[in-house]
């Protein structure tokens, strides 16, 4: 008689409470960060260390618990992106605060709904599927090391971990430096190419010193990095230039080409971005076209999993939420996105035309919600959720939402200010899904890897979507009492310097300008004929078998600053050039093994690090807690550049003679 198998610890009380802990903290971090910086940092990674650390004080902790207290904390990461949209009522005088209410709700609702939307979908992008998902890969390789350490003290463990580690100190070692002053954390330059024989053009160089993104680099592979060079290429070879030597084609431009750093910033910023939103856009309806046939496979494939799992037969490492259960929380869901949108029109001039209105936008949330989740969890299985360029998902839908608005309601006068507002606000809650999906599927990839529960982690995201929606309001509001946003009222700030909120900024200015009638389209419609452009030129390769240029890669590439762009393509080189060397070595699987650990060090410790500079900086309130060089230090370029070099060096230079030094396990060792 068999002995009954061992119960599974995944989804349990502890767990789940660490994992609400973690995500308090790193929203709250997360949201000032973004609002200073226009950037948010993945939490998965950071919150699976800091999972292991606290659990392996209990001797019956497993590596899939510590996978649940990352799962509920990688919310964090994601849902704090909804401060890319949320601002802009501040910001267009709508509201003087956010109301707790109404604020939780948008969040919870639509970070639920994101949860739920890419159940569907993880059949078709994550088990069958070749997509790298770079941070799903790491924080999986970091809770495989950190379970191994525990487990058993081999070589192959010890080494493991280290590699870890070294990568962890690196990268936080080169960020701790940039934050005293003694280096850049990136140098900029811009200049003229008129000695090239372009008349009145000029471009620009701006690399990013960050470690972390070499990483994600190497684990997102060559493909990608060149998409994303090409990009690069594009935007600041050809748009660039050509659009600073004809500024005629460019309005609403506050500089002068004399003033050549914020002419040409200016010409990228409000100009070839939206080149790169166009193309992203083209790019993604086309991915959805290609994955019509996978996803319809996957509703069915989850169907019959939950059919069999209510039969006894199912496996657990391949079953979702029952489809009951999600029918009956998106209900719930949509019931209360609709409340929130009557309630939100009731006292404005559109209150005669509330039916009408709330009937366009409900759809607008659920089938572009849909469309939406499908999109970004594709570009964070391509390029990672930290680099998945989710603001510029924010303008797409800004603009579609309010020309639909526009098209329904010709507003004038008061009622047109009442459009922009709710246009923002049924936009948020798209948002909301979206930043969740961005995450949801990066979280289930590394479910795959570590024999995880889908059930148990689609819980775990719903229970961390609430409690980072819980914490958003408050947070928010400190700071716009504290600060304000740059162009809002600023009502009830206590200083002087207003927090940027460059997202929320730009796509208040998308509502205003589609609503009010005055947008440029024309870099958009140029984004859109480059897209099919690459299209055409990425399914040509794929038939001659060359090496694929992504289309979506490539708008990122353009859509994204090259500062944040260069390290990944960096890192893709870097990392093509040592998977070719480990062919030569005595374990290529294992060589291959320690660098993605080093890669994923370097994601954990730049991570971590953010963590703790958001704390000092909100506690300070200085921008620069860390400051020690002179402001005229003048060797901080030079600087930053060395350690960046000797840092790479030292990192793959350890793990090559690791690999030249490991003799291949044999069978009874």
């Amino acid at each position: 008689m068999s002995s009954p198998s061992k119960p599974v610890i995944e989804l349990t009380l502890r767990g789940v409470i660490l994992g609400i802990l973690i995500t308090l903290v790193f929203t709250a971090a997360n949201v000032y960060l973004g609002l200073r910086v226009g950037l948010t940092f993945a939490t998965s990674i950071p919150a699976a260390v800091i999972s292991m650390a606290f659990l392996s004080l209990f001797k019956d902790s497993t590596i899939l618990e510590n996978n649940i207290v990352q799962t509920v904390a990688s919310a964090a990461g994601t849902l704090s992106a909804i401060i890319f949209v949320l601002p802009g009522l501040l910001i267009v005088g709508w509201w003087v605060e956010f109301p707790f209410w109404q604020s939780f709700l948008i969040c919870a609702s639509g970070g639920i709904l994101g949860v739920l939307f890419t159940i569907p979908l993880r059949r078709a992008m994550v088990v069958n599927t070749d997509l790298p998902y770079p941070e799903g890969v790491a924080a999986a390789e970091v809770l495989e090391v950190g379970d191994a350490a525990r487990g058993a003290a081999t070589r192959e463990s010890r080494e493991g971990l280290l590699a870890v580690v070294y990568g962890a100190v690196a990268s936080a070692a080169l960020a701790i430096v940039a934050a005293t002053g003694y280096a850049t954390a990136e140098f900029t330059k811009f200049f003229r190419l008129d000695r090239f024989g372009w008349a009145g053009a000029s471009s620009g160089f701006d690399m990013g010193f960050s470690l972390a993104l070499v990483g994600a680099g190497y684990l997102v592979g060559l493909s990608v990095g060149m998409a994303m060079l090409l990009g690069l290429v594009i935007a600041w070879g050809v748009a660039v230039p050509w659009l600073t030597a004809h500024p005629f084609g460019v309005p609403h431009n506050p500089f002068t080409p004399a003033d050549l750093d914020n002419f040409t910033n200016f010409i990228w910023a409000k100009q070839v971005r939206f080149i790169g939103a166009g193309a992203i856009a083209v790019a993604s309806v086309w991915t959805l076209i290609k994955l019509i046939g996978p996803v319809v496979s996957g509703v069915v494939s989850t169907l019959s999993a939950s059919r069999a799992a209510k039969g006894g037969v199912g496996d657990r490492t391949d079953t979702d939420m029952s489809p009951g259960w999600i029918g009956l929380i998106a209900l719930a869901c949509l019931g209360v996105i609709a409340y929130l949108l009557f309630e939100f029109l009731l006292p404005t001039p559109l209150a005669g035309d509330s039916m009408k209105l709330v009937l366009a936008a409900v759809p607008f949330v659920f089938i572009g919600g849909f469309l939406i989740a499908a999109i970004c969890g594709y570009m964070a299985g391509l390029i990672g959720a930290s680099n998945s360029p989710i603001s510029g998902v924010g303008i797409l839908a800004i603009i579609f939402c309010a020309a639909v608005f526009v098209m329904i309601e010709h507003p004038a006068g008061d009622a047109k200010k009442a459009l922009i507002a709710f246009a923002l606000f049924a936009t948020a809650i798209v948002f909301a899904i979206a930043t969740i999906s961005n995450n949801n599927l990066q979280d289930l990839k590394t479910g795959q890897l570590v024999k995880a529960t889908p059930r148990a982690q689609q819980w775990a995201l719903i229970v961390g979507v609430i409690a980072g929606a819980a914490v958003i309001p408050p947070v928010l509001n400190l700071l716009a009492h504290a600060f304000g946003f740059a162009g809002a009222p600023n009502i009830g700030t206590v200083t002087h310097q207003p927090l940027p909120a460059p997202q929320a900024t730009l796509i208040s200015a998308l509502a205003q300008g589609v609503i009010g009638g005055d947008l440029n389209v024309a870099m958009l419609e140029a984004g859109v004929a480059l897209g099919i452009g690459l299209i055409v030129l990425d399914e040509l390769l794929g038939l001659v078998g060359w090496l694929r240029l992504s289309p979506l890669a490539v708008g990122i590439g353009i859509y994204l600053p090259m500062s944040a762009t260069l390290p990944v393509v960096m890192g893709a080189i870097i990392g093509h050039l040592y998977d070719s060397w480990t062919k030569r070595t005595p374990s290529p699987e294992y060589s291959k093994r320690l660098a993605v650990l080093i890669a994923s060090g370097m994601i954990v410790g730049e991570s971590l690090w953010g963590v703790i500079n958001a704390g000092v900086i909100s506690a300070t309130g200085s921008g620069t807690p860390f400051q020690l060089a002179p402001a005229d230090f003048a060797w901080i370029n030079e600087a930053a550049t060395a350690l960046f070099v000797v840092l790479i060096v030292w990192l793959y230079g350890w793990i090559m003679r690791r690999s030249l030094a490991h003799a291949p396990s044999r069978p009874g060792q």
